[in-house]
């Protein structure tokens, strides 16, 4: 199989040979596909097309065609579950856990991207199970509250918990978006700067941290947390975070990418092969292939299907140390004499990004051998559409496309494309 992923590097060393292919022409069509490139199979992935300000789902991007969908996790389940782990674990360790003896239960929160529905739903779920969540026009605030180690943020309150009989107040003394210099976000090296600033600031009254990420949570857990025995809880299941919860990483939440991945190129398959959507999802297939219920679910108003999250402890982290192996129930291998070989253009937003590259990716490249699938991957740069779109120069090559947008708002940049 022809796996090709694309660097931002090889994409400038390849110019010449991508502006020579951009011409069109019957070369051009490797899948030999007479179809119109608006009327070709997209699924958007791990990031819903919607407005960042408002999250208000973008449903002409779902309605793109007959053959658009997404494909993503249950955000708002999956919050809640990060939120009640941090504060069962605080229940659990409270003898141990306020580190400087004031009544007082700290902590500092990386915030990935302030718009992107994903990270929203991720602070908001941590603040409502801590009880720092103060609300807005019937939402929970999810700015950042910059800092607020005196309480007086207007983003946050001061939360309490009874425990044992004894009443601790919750207070969130720090949170902020971790985005770069460049303007990249969801960035571990800022996390990893971050949290030395922070605890430089509040030393011992940090007793906890949490990360709407894996990637940022274990930069401040191998920058400060570690060596400070302090738990940090991240999102992703990601396996470096995984593992680390041997050495005192608080726990993470399992998102079931093995579930996802799949979902993102059964999709594809099923409208390419003209099957019935469900087809190898909640029905089986003719190789096996299906999931359950209790691993996903299927809004068909929105188009879209959500794995469901599952979090990760020291109660079953082993259970979930490989991140990479696919999902068992639909790791049957597609007979190429019924699912003939299609060409697939994906791209993933920022090359750089720790669960998309480590995780998802190499499950995506297991997937599209089992379903048949040539998969070119695009890796961009994490901060512009345009560094990934100049590289869709000829999409009559393809039979099929997975889109994975910088900002939840610009499906726009692509479906423009597709439309010419």
């Amino acid at each position: 199989m022809n796996k090709r992923f694309l660097t931002i590097a090889a994409a400038l060393s390849m110019g010449v040979a991508l502006t020579a292919c951009s011409g069109g022409g019957d070369e051009g069509k490797k899948g030999g596909s007479s179809v119109a490139n608006a009327d070709k199979p997209l699924v958007w992935y791990n990031r819903q097309p919607s407005n960042s300000s408002t999250g208000e789902i973008d449903m002409d991007a779902l309605n793109f065609n007959k053959d658009t969908y997404y494909v993503g996790f249950d955000a708002n389940q999956g919050a809640e579950l990060q939120g009640q782990m941090i504060k069962d674990y605080i229940e659990k360790n409270i003898d141990t856990l306020d580190r400087n003896g004031d009544g007082v239960i700290g902590y500092v929160l990386a915030i990935g991207d302030v718009g992107h529905n994903d990270s929203i739903a991720r602070t908001r779920g941590v603040r409502k199970a801590l009880g720092t969540a103060v609300e807005k026009d019937g939402e929970i605030v999810s700015d950042p509250a910059g800092i607020n180690n005196d309480g007086k943020s207007k983003s946050v309150q001061d939360g309490s918990l009874e425990i044992n009989g004894k009443t601790y107040t919750v207070r969130e003394l720090a949170s902020q978006e971790m985005k770069n210099s460049s303007g990249a976000t969801w960035d571990a090296a800022t996390a990893g700067n971050t949290i030395g600033t922070w605890t430089a600031s509040f030393g011992d009254e940090v007793d906890v941290v949490a990360s709407n990420n894996d990637g940022m949570g274990m930069s401040m857990f191998n920058a400060w947390s570690k060596e400070n025995k302090v738990p940090t809880f991240g999102y992703d299941a990601n396996s470096d975070a995984v593992a680390a919860i041997a050495e005192g990483y608080g726990g993470t939440i399992s998102q079931h990418a093995d579930v996802q991945a799949y979902l993102t190129l059964r999709v594809l398959r099923n409208a390419l092969d003209g099957v019935d959507i469900d087809t190898g999802i909640g029905t089986k297939d003719d190789a096996g292939n299906v999931l359950s219920s209790d691993v996903f679910t299927y809004n068909k108003d929105q188009r879209s299907y959500y794995a469901l999250n599952v979090a990760v402890t020291a109660d079953n982290y082993k259970d979930f140390l490989d991140s990479t192996v696919t999902y068992a129930p639909v790791s049957n291998q597609l007979d190429e004499k019924d699912h003939a070989k299609k060409s697939v253009w994906l791209n993933i937003y920022n090359a750089s990004d720790n669960f998309l590259s480590s995780t998802y990716q190499p499950l995506l490249e297991k997937y599209d051998d089992l379903l048949n699938l040539d998969v070119e991957y695009i890796g961009g740069d994490g901060q512009t559409e345009s560094n990934i779109t100049n590289r869709l120069g000829n999409p009559d090559k393809y039979d099929a496309f997975a889109i994975n947008m910088v900002k939840t708002d610009n499906a726009s940049a692509y479906t423009s494309l597709l439309s010419k």
